[in-house]
């Protein structure tokens, strides 16, 4: 006999009502622990469901567009001897056809208000060249095959495979024609749209964004966004509008912590653990913000929250662009500790296996180009956070001592402060008080 288990939505932090952007698998596929059954998609990444057993899918629960939160149901898989698994290379079902209706695909309908209206004179007979009709896309709702390469590079695309035509065996969506169906809506895109209202600021009384066909001028690429670069961008834009920020300018003096963090990484070559300064910057900063509550805090209308935990996120860079996974409780943690955990959440982002958990409940975030360079720059703060530190490539300067110029590791800050919360005299303070805290880290004992 089999047994029905329902595999549901883990935990996935503070999100909820998270859209569903893909179903990996159908009713009769085979399916091992920790396979992708569906794909959802948060304000800040993407994450696949993974199941929790192995078995044969007896129902998908959920369908595209669907809303999901931690604990809905999401496919029944059946489990036992008699469950029904599918042939080992048994070629999938084919999609069933789209129902017939005279009105156009949403991908056509799409491209068809985007193309500019086609001469009325028909050409003559002698230039037609008759051409075979693409295979139509899949109907709104219908599920899509394709192999795990194509959906992640639609995924990274920001392609809907539901849109795109399938030229494969049995309705199987090949890399080529998500290539051609990227070329086709950019293609589009280049045509004459219609006439746009005077303002598209949405509020803000903005010009609309120019229209340029920069192919006049030249040869170009067109290259599709990156998907987190798209999520980000909407974040970024919001936060810039919204929120009246200022950026204030701190030298550290990191050359005895240098020195510090030098000596411990040779007493653990053994061990294998290695001390980043970002694990100081980390520590430093969860006990400035204990010093300088309004640092910790978020506006709600026009009450403060003082948050009673130090939460601190840092920005990962990785192939797909930014993420940012957060250290929990830094003031409870050792340099040590946070090191090591630092190091598995930056890992995890460049594999894209961070979950929505993990990156979710900052109060603070340090944006970090210290393997970079630069000198200064001025971060945009994360809303519902009033603050980020920027930090840059440290280097040495000639300082003077009170008798000579002496060489002296200079770490540049640049902190970034929500200015309705925080003025200028506190944010110099704060600074002041982590360039201090970093020059002598025995400061954090007292």
């Amino acid at each position: 006999m089999s047994q029905l288990i329902e595999v549901k939505v883990p935990d996935i932090g503070d999100f909820h009502d998270v859209p569903v952007i893909d179903i990996c698998v159908q009713v009769g596929d085979a399916v091992k622990v920790d396979d992708a059954l569906v794909t959802l998609e948060s304000d800040k990444a993407t994450m696949d469901v993974p199941s929790s057993a192995a078995g044969v899918v007896k129902e998908v629960r959920v369908q595209l567009g669907d809303k999901v939160s931690e604990g809905s149901v999401v496919v029944i898989l059946a489990a036992g001897a008699d469950a029904g698994v599918k042939p080992a290379g048994a070629p999938a079902p084919a999609a069933a056809p789209a129902p017939a209706s005279t009105a156009p695909s949403a991908a056509a309908a799409a491209a068809a208000s985007a193309a500019p209206p086609l001469p009325s004179p028909t050409p003559p007979a002698s230039t037609a060249q008759p051409s075979a009709a693409p295979p139509p896309a899949l109907a709104l709702g219908a599920r899509t095959h394709a192999s795990p390469s194509v959906r992640l590079l639609a995924r990274e695309l920001g392609v809907d495979l539901t849109k795109v035509s399938a030229s494969g065996p049995n309705g199987r969506i090949l890399q080529e024609d998500v290539n051609a169906y990227v070329k086709g809506v950019m293609t589009a895109s280049r045509a004459p749209a219609a006439a746009a209202p005077a303002s598209l600021g949405g509020g803000l009384d903005l010009l609309p964004w120019p229209k340029v066909d920069f192919a006049k001028f030249g040869p170009v690429e067109v290259k599709p966004l990156a998907r987190i670069k798209k999520i980000s961008a909407q974040n970024l834009a919001r936060n810039w509008v919204m929120i009246p920020a200022v950026t204030y300018h701190e030298d550290a003096d990191i050359t005895d912590l240098e020195a510090f963090r030098v000596a411990i990484n040779k007493e653990n070559e053994r061990s294998g653990l290695k001390i980043t300064m970002l694990a100081f910057l980390i520590k430093a900063c969860a006990f400035a913000l204990k010093k300088f509550p309004e640092f910790n805090s978020s506006l709600d209308g026009d009450n403060l929250i003082l948050k009673q935990y130090v939460h601190i996120a840092f920005a990962a860079d990785t192939p797909h662009g930014l993420v940012v996974p957060v250290i929990k409780d830094a003031d409870r943690k050792t340099v040590s500790q946070i090191a090591v955990e630092s190091g598995e959440l930056a890992r995890k982002a460049r594999d894209g296996k961070l979950t929505p958990g993990e990156m979710s409940g900052a109060c603070f975030t340090i944006s970090s180009l210290g393997g970079i360079g630069g000198t200064y720059f001025s971060p945009i703060i994360n809303a519902p956070e009033v603050a980020i530190l920027g930090v840059n490539k440290s280097v040495t300067k000639p300082v003077w001592n009170g008798r000579e110029f002496a060489p002296r590791l200079i770490l540049p800050l640049s902190l970034t402060a929500d200015h309705r919360v925080i003025d200028g005299a506190l944010a110099t303070r704060f600074n002041v008080h982590l360039a201090q805290l970093l020059a002598d880290l025995r400061r954090v004992l007292l």
